[in-house]
């Protein structure tokens, strides 16, 4: 242990310390609020649909409590426990390449995180996803997606590790930048790749039939300005009762895809605003500075790392000798497992950007759409979802993407007005 090994323990304590309080107020805030249904609510939701959506809620942070304590206990074994370590040294028996053994030792660790984070994904699908009437998933069904997750994890994240491990090994001291530039071009190829080549490995895009729906999509597409691929109807309702839409893919590779369940929940005017919130996202260019953002991000963790690499400091304060044939192996593993304990400053800068940017896509909405069909459409999604109406307002700012429902819509009403 040197000075290292306590920063990093205080950084650990700080940062779960903040995570379980505001957990804590989340779970305390929906539970006093669970009895009675917001003014903004009241004659669209029932009170037993409240009182489910605040029992969702605190089952789901319940699990997300105990994962997190696992997932304490799992960090500390692999880096002060030794066991990173370990593994690196067994691999190093072997007499392979530094960049087989390094790329052997990370493999073997993500197997067994994989392995560590299967119970927790099967309690939340077939026990509480089950409870409140959202699981359609089968056993078959849910080990086909591991079984999926995990072949495309070898068939496309494997090579692509070999490749920043080479040039960790062979470019020299400017190596982070290229693994940056390698890594964001990897990054935009998934993008493009994802609707046609990825997403068909779980589900089935149905072409949206002729009809009234259609046709009023396309209107709004044609006012838009957004051109697509194609309209898309996908079998979401093989796996769960939620619903959602989205627009995915990039240059002349965009989709437009809707959940079934959301077809079968919401009429088509409403269907036509929430597909009018995505195309905001598009107009307003949140994907493009969403992207420019993370790449930023990115590079900067690049750079971090590029002059941790040579530190024996770093390692032994992480429980890792430091070896020069895999050092560059350890340290890329160690970075992305401890990053995220120095960092969590950073979620509501984030999350403060994303709900900022769903503002604008409800404005958005509200102009090439009725706003009076938003509203509506996000009411029964919550609804539809268990989503809860009544978040802490603490924890939102934290961890919530999208603004509180009472908030979005008092923001879309005044929309109306102005």
């Amino acid at each position: 242990m040197n000075t290292f090994t306590y920063i990093f323990l205080i950084a650990l304590v700080i940062s779960y310390a903040i995570q379980f309080w505001l957990s804590f107020r989340q779970k305390d805030y929906v539970l006093s609020h669970r009895d009675k249904v917001p003014d903004a609510f009241k004659d669209k939701v029932s009170l037993e649909e409240h009182q489910k959506a605040a029992d969702y809620t605190i089952e789901k942070g319940k699990l997300s409590d105990l994962d997190s304590v696992l997932g304490i206990v799992f960090l500390l074994v692999l880096t002060l426990g030794g066991a990173i370590d370990l593994v690196f040294k067994s691999w190093a028996d072997f007499g392979l390449s530094p960049i087989i053994t390094g790329l052997g030792a990370m493999t073997s660790i993500f197997i067994v995180m994989t392995l560590l984070e299967l119970p927790t994904s099967y309690y939340q699908t077939f026990v509480i996803e089950e409870k409140y009437g959202f699981n359609k998933s089968t056993l078959q069904q849910f080990l086909k997606d591991q079984a999926i997750s995990m072949g495309l994890v070898f068939a496309i994240g494997m090579p692509l590790l070999t490749i920043i491990l080479w040039v960790m090994d062979s470019i020299g001291s400017l190596w982070w930048l290229w693994a940056w530039a390698i890594l964001i071009s990897f990054s935009l190829l998934m993008s493009w790749l994802f609707p046609t080549v990825i997403a068909p490995l779980f589900n089935k895009f149905t072409p949206m039939e002729a009809g009234t729906l259609k046709d009023r999509i396309q209107g709004l597409l044609e006012r838009c300005g957004f051109n697509s691929q194609g309209i898309f109807i996908m079998d979401g309702s093989k796996r769960s009762g939620h619903g959602n839409a989205y627009f995915t893919g990039m240059g002349k590779n965009k989709r437009i895809v809707f959940f079934d369940t959301l077809i079968e929940s919401l009429d088509d005017e409403e269907l036509e605003a929430v597909l009018a919130h995505e195309l905001g996202h598009f107009k307003c260019k949140h994907v493009i500075k969403m992207l420019v953002a993370s790449s930023i991000t990115t590079l900067i963790s690049f750079a971090i790392l590029g002059s941790l690499i040579t530190e024996p400091w770093f390692f032994s304060g992480l429980g890792v000798d430091y070896v020069p044939e895999y050092s560059n192996a350890a340290a890329l593993l160690l970075f992305t497992l401890v990053s995220p304990v120095f960092t969590p400053f950073m979620q509501p800068i984030s999350a403060y950007f994303q709900r900022k940017f769903e503002f604008e896509a409800d404005d958005f909405a509200a102009n090439n759409a009725k706003a009076t069909k938003m509203i509506s459409g996000l009411v029964k999604l919550y609804q539809e979802n268990a989503s809860t109406l009544t978040p802490d307002p603490l924890y939102s700012a934290f961890h919530y993407s999208h603004p509180p429902a009472a908030i979005r819509i008092a923001h879309l009403k005044e929309k109306m007005t102005s």
